[in-house]
């Protein structure tokens, strides 16, 4: 399998308690489906390639807590284990997941599009993205520096194939 064939589906938060627990967010639109008991999940990193181990991990449980899972792995049997598996990502193959809809896109991918106007006018480079409380933040690289663009609010459409991301931003936000 190739780092292509994996999707990132959840990012593990920290540990909890003292049995090896980890707390997991969910970066899925099917959070139910895909943190089911028995998913082997690939270790990852926020790119969504596999980490150098390409490590396994079996999901034995998992319970909702504060808009994601207190998860427990197979393997994973204490704190001092749990611990390191801290700001870790969980992939999946695409074939598990329900595939992405015409005008959807993983977050992963993000990273290194551009983004440009409506008119087509060049902004910047998506350099890192952000899952705040009140959304997704894409972090842009343009020529003076760093700009925060709220995904919900400013992009109008994402082409995937051209890896291009056009926004509609209000008036003075692009202003240096």
């Amino acid at each position: 399998m190739s780092p292509d064939d994996l999707i990132i589906v959840g990012r593990i938060r920290k540990s909890h308690g003292v049995r090896g627990d980890l707390v997991v967010e969910p970066l899925t639109d099917d959070p139910d489906g895909v943190f089911a008991p028995g998913r082997k999940f690939v270790a990852g990193t926020v790119t969504g390639d596999p980490s150098k181990d390409r490590r396994e991990l079996t999901l034995v449980s998992a319970y909702p807590f504060k808009g994601g899972f207190i998860s427990h792995f197979d393997g994973i049997s204490d704190r001092t284990v749990a611990d390191t598996w801290r700001d870790r990502y969980l992939l999946l193959p695409p074939t598990e997941i329900e595939p992405l809809g015409e005008s959807e896109v993983y977050v992963h991918d993000l990273i290194g599009m551009r983004v440009e106007l409506e008119s087509g006018e060049a902004v910047g480079t998506v350099d890192a993205f952000y899952e705040l409380p009140q959304g997704l933040t894409l972090d842009v690289r343009r020529e003076k520096g760093t700009i925060l663009i709220p995904y919900d609010r400013i992009v109008t459409t994402v082409d995937r194939e051209a890896r291009v991301i056009r926004i509609d931003p209000p008036a003075g936000l692009l202003d240096d």
